[in-house]
């Protein structure tokens, strides 16, 4: 099968292989002219500078992508999602699948990529929608390193149909959900926990302090998504706890990388600079305590981040604003 993804990062390549293993043919749309012909001529993955299937090929042209396959695969920024759904409407003329793999909320509406696509592209021009995630490093999974991921449409065909393009036997298992809304904020949300993490790591607060931000951040997770609409079993997913897990600990965790740096003293605009690919978790933040608020959800951990990031509190001040808090009894639902 055919198969156009836009966006030729570290991910997007990455999945790019993962499709070529399964037989597909796979064009990449990026607009970086260097990652494009790195991928042609070198047939080297752009940020990992690895060997990637000679039938794996790149454009800039958004026209040849689109005519290229009816399945397309979103794998950009999501505060750039937008802009390209909106560069996709003024080309499209006929039924497309949409896949979308990136992990985050729009800066400023908190609105989330399914919304963003029915708001941009013309219904008439949309097969279905899946949002595709997991725990998933592109440093792990570009070296065919077991990994799982949840497919998630309100379509089970479509969930399946994804299911099927991605799986195999070796090293990558799929499952299939309905719950679209707890899959694409269960996978933003957790970066906002992801920074925090690093925040206490980059603080020198020790592993106790890490496992205790982590396993309370699952219930703002959980709060956050239930509020949204979405499963509390699907947040305790793959796309939930499992993605949390493998982005808040390890530093192939660009989120987790840009919280440790503001530990150690960085500023939250150095951090970010300092990072070679999208942060989604600064963003995450903001949204996630705009949605506790709208909703009057008691999120903790992410209003205090949320008073970090906005300026109001240094790194200090924030976990002393968390352990004067008033004693409770542990609750998760």
């Amino acid at each position: 099968m055919n198969i156009s993804i836009i966006g030729g990062g570290a991910w997007g390549t990455t999945l790019a292989q993962a499709l070529s293993d399964n037989g597909n043919l796979v064009l990449i749309r990026d607009i970086n002219n260097d990652f494009v012909n790195k991928i042609n001529n070198e047939h080297l993955h752009p940020f990992f500078d690895l060997e990637i299937p000679a039938t794996i090929k790149a454009t800039l042209s958004l026209d040849e992508a689109l005519n290229f396959s009816d399945v397309i695969i979103l794998c950009v920024p999501t505060k750039a999602m937008r802009i390209v759904l909106t560069d996709i409407s003024k080309i499209i003329n006929n039924k497309k699948l949409f896949i979308n793999v990136s992990k985050g909320i729009e800066p400023n509406t908190s609105k989330r990529v399914s919304e963003i696509l029915d708001e941009v592209i013309d219904s008439k021009y949309i097969e279905g929608y899946v949002a595709l995630s997991g725990p998933s490093h592109a440093e792990e999974l570009i070296l065919r390193k077991l990994t799982a991921l949840v497919s998630a449409s309100k379509n089970e065909a479509a969930a399946k149909k994804v299911q099927k393009l991605f799986s195999n036997d070796k090293y990558l298992r799929v499952y299939t959900t309905d719950d679209v809304i707890g899959v694409e904020a269960g996978g933003a949300i957790k970066n906002a926990i992801a920074i925090v993490s690093g925040i206490a790591s980059g603080m020198g607060l020790g592993e106790n302090a890490r496992a205790m931000l982590i396993t309370r951040g699952i219930k703002e997770i959980v709060s956050v998504v239930v509020a949204l609409g979405g499963k509390m079993e699907t947040a305790y997913g793959l796309s939930g706890i499992g993605d949390l897990i493998v982005t808040a600990s390890s530093m192939n965790s660009r989120n987790f990388q840009c919280g440790l740096k503001i530990g150690s003293g960085m500023s939250i605009d150095e951090a970010v600079g300092s990072i070679n690919q999208s942060v989604e978790g600064i963003r995450a933040i903001i949204a996630s305590y705009e949605i506790g608020k709208k909703n009057n959800i008691e999120l903790p951990i992410i209003s205090t981040a949320y008073r970090l990031v906005s300026g109001e509190v240094n790194a200090k001040e924030a976990l002393s604003l968390l352990m004067s808090r008033s004693l409770k009894e542990e609750r998760y639902w």
